[in-house]
């Protein structure tokens, strides 16, 4: 079976999206599917893709042969992935040691009527 990674039209009319799917060469354009690896929106500006890129070099090393504009997608993602590791998980706080942390809750502050006695509440 010869297996090929395209373009899947999805969409409206003149409001064109499409999903990056991984297909047997011989079925339709929208037709039947293996494995959906990804979307694109050229529509949208800026980073308008999402690749599993895992998967597509999983299945670009069983024979699979990626379209032109798949093989572009691929080739811009990873351009995104390598140079955006450190924004990809910030440092999370340090924890506060038990010493530091208050010993109970702050008293809440009562109520108080007109002529200045507290309220039962």
């Amino acid at each position: 079976m010869a297996v090929s990674i395209r373009l899947r039209r999805e969409g409206a009319k003149n409001r064109p999206y499409y999903k990056v799917v991984v297909a047997d060469s011989r079925s339709p354009r929208d037709g039947k599917f293996i494995e959906i690896i990804g979307t694109y929106d050229p529509k949208k500006p800026g980073h308008n893709s999402t690749l599993k890129l895992d998967r597509a070099e999983y299945w670009i090393s069983k024979g699979a042969q990626p379209s032109d504009t798949v093989r572009s997608l691929i080739k811009k993602n990873k351009t995104q992935v390598a140079s955006a590791p450190a924004e990809a998980k910030p440092e999370p706080p340090a924890p506060v040691p038990a010493e530091a942390a208050p010993a109970a809750a702050p008293e809440r502050p009562v109520a108080e009527t007109a002529d200045g006695e507290p309220t039962e509440s």
